[in-house]
């Protein structure tokens, strides 16, 4: 029995390895991304470990993942830009490069002191977003680093504050709902929101307080690199963790969490606003969540 065994391991790994799919970690800013613009708005510790992006009258700037992937988990510690944030637009999102692009957004609204931050989520599938989710932070992301995260896999798409579900977005394909299924990297950024990100465009950016900087710190990405077919990724294998049958729903203590953080923060959710979609809801906002 051990050897039959042994020899179904093994014929896995090969059928894995001949698909071109395999799974990376990164955890080092100068080893896994490189800057996207305006490097020297960019500062990064010798270990790799820290990175502050700063925003100022001449430019914002960012970086990205050298790698694409298909499916996996994505997480990166950020602290929030302190004081008069207003009209700034801090990012950690998962992008294609194609112009029927899939897309995964953490955006941080800034706004004056002494009011809460404004966290907006959205999910592109085959170029078509408008699935803006706002919530407000429950703490100060200014005053420490908190982990933000997405899970990405066959079942689901779940957007993580801390340990904490604030979103859920469930493949529904089979209800002709669109998934995405392209390979995405990961992405961050600053830049200057001014025109819509702080009550509609009406709080402009006070430049006197530049620069902005918002730091980001311990990257975390398991997840699956495609080159050839892509179906390696969404193996059930030990290695391809995430796409394993538990995490194919919430559990029951991260449902508890989703429904506290959308009862007390959430502010707006496109699959509330009837009126933008005149009345005919997308699908997606009539079918279960978890």
């Amino acid at each position: 029995m051990n050897t039959i065994l042994s020899l179904l391991i093994l014929v896995c790994i090969a059928v894995l390895r001949e698909s071109g799919a395999s799974v990376v970690s990164l955890g080092d800013f100068n080893k896994g991304f490189y800057i996207t613009w305006s490097p020297s708005h960019v500062e990064t510790t010798p270990d790799g470990q820290n990175r502050n992006l700063a925003l100022d009258q001449n430019s914002g700037c960012g970086f990205a993942s050298n790698d694409t992937f298909l499916s996996g988990r994505f997480s990166m510690k950020i602290r929030l830009v302190p004081v008069n944030s207003a009209g700034t637009v801090v990012s950690f999102y998962m992008s294609t490069l194609e112009a029927r692009q899939d897309e995964l957004d953490f955006e941080f609204l800034g706004d004056v002191e002494g009011k809460l931050y404004t966290l907006q989520t959205n999910v592109f599938v085959d170029g078509v977003g408008n699935r803006e989710q706002r919530l407000r932070l429950w703490f100060d992301p200014t005053k420490d680093f908190h982990t933000y995260s997405i899970l990405w896999n066959t079942y689901q798409i779940v957007f993580f504050v801390d340990s904490v579900p604030i979103r859920t977005f469930r493949n529904h394909q089979d209800k002709g709902v669109p998934y995405p299924t392209t390979q995405m990297g990961l992405w961050a950024s600053i830049w200057n929101g001014e025109d819509w990100a702080t009550n509609g465009g009406q709080t402009k950016i006070n430049w006197a307080g530049a620069p902005f900087v918002a730091s980001y710190k311990s990257p975390k990405v398991t997840a699956c690199v495609v080159d050839g077919d892509p179906m390696g990724c969404f193996s059930q294998t030990p290695e391809y963790w995430w796409n394993s049958q538990s995490l194919n729903s919430l559990n029951w203590l991260q449902r508890r969490l989703y429904k506290w953080a959308r009862k007390y923060y959430l502010n707006y959710d496109y699959c509330e606003d009837y009126a933008r979609f005149n009345y005919k809801l997308p699908k997606e906002c009539s079918l279960t969540k978890y």
